[in-house]
């Protein structure tokens, strides 16, 4: 049996260098996703200006500042979509009742009709 607490034959300064390499590689790509991310909307709301100008749309100068909604304002939305979706479900006991059935052969159980004895050849000595 493989003692898979001995530690002899482990190469260690290869594992830490593999760690380290590793933990580097995903902070990098998180990093790299928040400027995405930032980047992205930055392509969206402009694109979204240029749209506007070509249509005709005046843009107010004070309204080129990115807009957030408050704290508040979202635990209300969300609150609210919790209470609609809530009351689209039926009201249900919870309770599970188990009939036994009167018949208890059924053709799905049956050994009769299974599809290995038709696709295999049969076997020969």
């Amino acid at each position: 049996m493989i003692n898979f607490l001995y530690t002899g034959a482990i190469d260690w300064p290869r594992v830490w260098v593999i760690t380290v390499i590793g933990y580097c590689v995903v902070f990098f790509a998180l990093v790299l996703l928040i400027f995405m991310f930032k980047i992205v909307a930055r392509i969206i709301n402009a694109q979204t200006q240029k749209r506007l100008k070509k249509a005709g749309v005046e843009i107010d100068p004070s309204e080129k500042k990115e807009k957030y909604i408050s704290g508040e304002v979202n635990a209300a939305i969300g609150m609210a979509l919790i209470l609609y979706f809530n009351e689209q479900h039926d009201e249900e006991s919870n309770i599970i009742t188990i009939k036994r059935v009167a018949r208890t052969y059924s053709p799905w159980s049956s050994k009769i009709y299974g599809t290995s004895a038709n696709i295999l050849p049969p076997f020969r000595r």
